[in-house]
Parts: C-alpha cells; sequence; structure tokens
C-alpha cells in the first residue's frame, strides 16, 4: 500500500477501534453496572445483546445506503451518533433506560466497520484487499480487547459511568480525524428513478436475500456461527472472570487486553498466510485458534485459576481476527457492484449472530454453568470448521 492508503486504512480502523470498544468495554464492567442498576450479572449482560442485534442488523442497511449517497460523508454522520449516544449512555438512572440507550448507540455504530470496509475496496487494490482489511480489522479489534482493560481500570477507580463518558469522548476524536480524511474518490451510482420509499425497500431486502441465501449462502452462515461462537463466548469472559476466577474489573479487564493485542498480530500476518496458503487456510487457522481458547477455558474452569485464560483471550482473539475479515474478503467477490451492501451482510451475521450467542450463552449457564457454555462453542466450532470450510471449499471451486 501506498503511504495515503495505509494512513486512510489507519483513520478507518481508528473509527471501527472506536466502535468495537465502545461496546465490549462493558463486558469487564458487567459486575459493577448490575451492582448499581441492582441486577444479576447475567441478567445486566441483556446490555451487550442490546447493542449487537442493531450494529449486527442494520449494517447492510448502512452498507447500502453507503454506496448511494457516499461512504465518508455516511461515516461522518453515524461516528458522531455514536459519539453522543455513549455519552447518554452515561447518565441512565435504570437498566431499562441503558438498554434503550445501547440500542440506540448500536443502530449508529452498525455501518462504522462495514462502510470502512467498503471504503478500503474503494482505495486498495484488489491485491492488497486481504492484507488491507486484516490491518483494519486488527486495529478495530485492538480497540475491542484494549478497551477491556481501560474500561476497567475506569470502573474500579472512578465508575462505569465515567468509563462510558470516556469513550464517548473517543468517539468525537474519531469524528475529528474524519473530517481531516482526505484523497478518497469514490464512485457514486447513477441517480435513478424515484421510486416510493416501500419500493426502495422491497428491492433493497429483495437484493439482500438474494446474496445472502443464494449467492453467497457459504460465507454469510459462517459469518453467522463465527458471531454465534466467538463473540458469544468473548461477552462472557468478563462475568466468568469475576465469578469464577475472583478478579477485579481492572484486573478482568487487563486478562481480556490480551485479546487486543492477539487481534493486531493477526491483522498483519493473515495476508501471508493467506498468500502462501490461500484464504481457506486463513479460515482453518482461525478455528484451530478458536478451539484452542475453548480448552484453555475450560482447564481455567476445573482449576479456578485465571492463568489459562491468558492463553484463552489470546486465542480467541487470533481466531476471531483470521476468520472474520477473510469472510468480508470473500463477500467483496460476491457481487463487486454492491460492495457495501455484500460487507454490511457479513456484518450481519457476525454481530447479530453475537447477540443470539448472548442468549445462548446465558441459557447454556443457567443449564450447566461456565463449563457447559464452553462445551456448546467447542461442539459448534467443529462443525463450523467441518460444514463451513467444506462449503466454502465447494464455493471457490464452482
Amino acid at each position: 500500500m501506498t503511504v495515503n492508503q495505509r494512513s486512510v486504512v489507519i483513520t478507518l480502523g481508528f473509527c471501527g477501534l472506536v466502535s468495537a470498544a465502545d461496546n465490549w468495554f462493558v463486558s469487564p464492567a458487567l459486575p459493577a453496572i448490575a451492582q448499581t442498576l441492582a441486577v444479576a450479572p447475567s441478567v445486566a449482560a441483556v446490555v451487550l445483546t442490546a447493542y449487537l442485534v442493531p450494529y449486527g442488523m442494520l449494517q447492510p442497511v448502512c452498507g447500502a445506503i453507503g454506496d448511494r449517497v457516499g461512504r465518508q460523508r455516511l461515516l461522518r454522520v453515524i461516528v458522531l451518533g455514536l459519539a453522543i449516544s455513549t455519552v447518554v449512555c452515561a447518565a441512565a438512572p435504570t437498566l431499562e433506560t441503558l438498554v434503550a440507550a445501547r440500542i440506540l448507540t448500536g443502530c449508529f455504530a452498525a455501518g462504522i466497520i462495514s462502510v470502512s470496509q467498503a471504503l478500503v475496496g474503494d482505495v486498495v487494490p484488489a491485491e492488497e484487499r486481504a492484507g488491507a482489511v486484516g490491518l483494519l480489522m486488527g486495529i478495530t479489534f485492538t480497540g475491542q480487547g484494549l478497551s477491556a482493560g481501560l474500561g476497567g481500570l475506569i470502573t474500579d477507580l472512578v465508575g462505569w459511568r465515567a468509563a462510558f463518558a470516556s469513550f464517548g469522548v473517543l468517539g468525537l476524536l474519531a469524528w475529528l480525524c474524519l473530517l481531516r480524511l482526505r484523497g478518497i474518490s469514490e464512485a457514486l451510482p447513477a441517480v435513478e428513478e424515484q421510486r416510493s420509499p416501500l419500493g426502495e425497500a422491497r428491492d433493497f431486502l429483495e437484493r439482500a436475500a438474494c446474496l445472502f441465501f443464494r449467492q453467497g449462502r457459504a460465507i454469510y452462515l459462517t459469518a453467522c456461527s463465527t458471531g454465534i461462537i466467538y463473540l458469544g463466548v468473548y461477552g462472557f469472559m468478563g462475568t466468568f472472570l469475576s465469578e469464577r476466577c475472583g478478579l477485579s474489573s481492572t484486573a478482568s479487564g487487563l486478562l481480556m487486553m490480551f485479546y487486543g493485542v492477539a487481534c493486531l498480530v493477526g491483522g498483519t500476518i493473515s495476508g501471508r498466510i493467506a498468500a502462501r496458503g490461500g484464504l481457506l487456510r486463513v479460515i482453518q487457522a482461525g478455528e484451530a485458534s478458536g478451539l484452542c481458547a475453548v480448552i484453555f477455558l475450560a482447564a481455567s474452569t476445573l482449576t479456578g485459576s485465571w492463568v489459562p485464560a491468558l492463553g484463552a483471550a489470546a486465542c480467541l482473539g487470533l481466531g476471531y481476527i483470521l476468520v472474520q475479515p477473510t469472510l468480508v474478503s470473500l463477500s467483496m467477490d460476491v457481487d463487486p457492484s454492491q460492495t457495501g451492501l455484500c460487507t454490511g451482510l457479513i456484518g450481519l451475521g457476525v454481530f447479530a449472530g453475537g447477540g443470539v450467542g448472548s442468549v445462548l450463552g446465558q441459557i447454556a449457564i443457567g443449564a450447566g454453568g461456565y463449563l457447559a457454555l464452553w462445551t456448546c462453542a467447542g461442539v459448534a466450532l467443529v462443525a463450523q470448521t467441518v460444514i463451513g470450510t467444506c462449503a466454502l471449499a465447494r464455493r471457490e471451486r464452482a
């Protein structure tokens, strides 16, 4: 990549970092939120779902809007909305109010990653795309890991409300960086005949359904299972470390920072793995790393020690960052004329899957504790490795 291309990718990565950090610093802060609002930590986990579901559901919508009105223009609006709504979360007096504020935040944040990914596709040539998307997502999910440590520290020292306010300020900084971004040329579609809102909505749903269930079915269903497994497991690590290992919010957050470090490392090496063995090899390496994470978590559960959880956080981050951006790169070839919608559907699968994973995780914990959760995740990963990889391989050969 040229210096200008790398600058664009890093700036967009910072915006993605803010959107990821805005949700995942909440995980180690859940016990404190639950105590303040007088609910059980497992009940407070609905705060994660409240963000992830709209965050995932609206990604294809934002991607399609970006295709029509300009991706850089849309990013400036939604990043500002994310910053403001995050500050609003800091003032929520009840769990219900906080959930409503998190839904609003998730709506604004929904398009940041998908639109940024499509914008990278505009700026970086196809042969450099996998590495560029890997770098973008590595920076993004470094924020997910680092925010856990920073959010836990702020929660312990000042409180979870101050943590929300701090990440709102970080969102404003990302917005200012976007305003300074120059040198992006976007090819907007020709103006079409004006249609009714109902006709526009029907056309959008038809195009999205065709891409999701027909043209890119193997890619998008793999994205769904990735979200359920990886994000579902990560969302419960904060409460697990507090309840089973006895760690404070700060200690839990610092441990979970290994997730972010692994994401950054994985983002830098994914392109090299793809160059040597192809994109499917990258996905297989990520799924193997995810299985290692589940084994480490099971060991931590059985021993009550936080030490194996260090390896779990690193393996989970490495596994996720190898799988998700690779699926994004594959999706861009499903329909090159609609890259925003194509990448947005990956977000739909992954992050809506993460919301579903939070719900399923609560059920698994209620039925058999954390060991049951890790066991279910391990079985699901094996199934994804066998079924998903075979489906993707058939698609590549077709």
